[in-house]
């Protein structure tokens, strides 16, 4: 959508060498030849060849997680079984009450540390990495610089289009994904656990509707030019999510507490 909807004049030459080196990326790794440092040196220069070429930048970032493997280089059973003997190795080895370990344990450790980073996918593993930093830093940064709402006497707001994104963000996300969860399940195609309850679907889904950061983001690529529009539907998506979160919030608690009246009831 963004690639199709909210690109400028497109460059061929620098896309195709974009393309080009997403295309030597792949190969390598489809290989086997994973780097972290060759992701991030090849990433930032087709980064700016896509931010040079027209097309939004956010493209180049969504085809280069694709190159990250979801795949082990080891199963279990090969983990568990070097784990035993690298744990037998260390109690073999001489303990010392001295701080400094021997050159024996050292090696032991580096081995256990090569062993671990190959059981866990780099995938996993960098989600792992980033999960704070994209929580606790990127996503407070974005909302605060974005959701200001700059209201003046030459704005004159589009009250039709705050009301369709409140519809949309309240209505739409709530009906879409409940009523889909709950066909799939109606119909076997999926098994939901037992202790999760068409409620609890129904409250999850109103949450869905809390859009705050891409579609804030999408609203800032669809009316960059417009900034009557960008400030209407920044107010609407404010407001919608406020709604979402709100009823959301009110479905689930309303199902937690009777749960917890229940249980009490029952031990007493």
């Amino acid at each position: 959508v963004i690639a199709v909807f909210y690109s400028g004049n497109i460059n061929i030459g620098l896309l195709v060498a974009a393309l080009i080196l997403l295309g030597i990326l792949y190969t390598l790794f489809f290989k086997g030849y994973y780097s972290k440092f060759l992701i991030i040196i090849f990433g930032v220069i087709i980064w700016i060849l896509f931010l040079k070429s027209g097309i939004h930048p956010t493209i180049a970032g969504i085809l280069l997680a694709f190159l990250v493997p979801v795949r082990q280089k080891i199963d279990t059973p090969a983990f568990i079984d070097n784990l035993v003997n690298i744990t037998n190795n260390i109690k073999q080895t001489a303990i010392t009450k001295k701080p400094i370990l021997t050159k024996e344990q050292i090696e032991q450790i580096d081995d256990l540390e090569d062993w671990t980073n190959k059981y866990q996918s780099p995938l996993q593993h960098l989600e792992h990495k980033l999960h704070n930093w994209v929580a606790y830093f990127i996503i407070p940064v974005f909302a605060l610089a974005n959701a200001g709402v700059l209201i003046n006497s030459n704005i004159v707001l589009e009250t039709a289009l705050i009301r369709n994104i409140i519809i949309c963000l309240v209505l739409g996300n709530s009906i879409g994904i409940s009523s889909i969860i709950l066909f799939v399940k109606k119909i076997k195609l999926i098994e939901v656990p037992k202790e999760i309850s068409n409620r609890q679907i129904i409250g999850v889904s109103f949450l869905a509707g809390i859009g705050f950061t891409m579609a804030i983001f999408i609203a800032s690529l669809a009316f960059e030019n417009s900034p009557t529009y960008i400030a209407s539907a920044k107010i609407g998506i404010l407001i919608g999510s406020f709604i979402s979160a709100l009823i959301g919030f009110i479905i689930l608690r309303l199902k937690t507490n009777k749960k917890t009246l229940a249980n009490t009831v029952r031990s007493n």
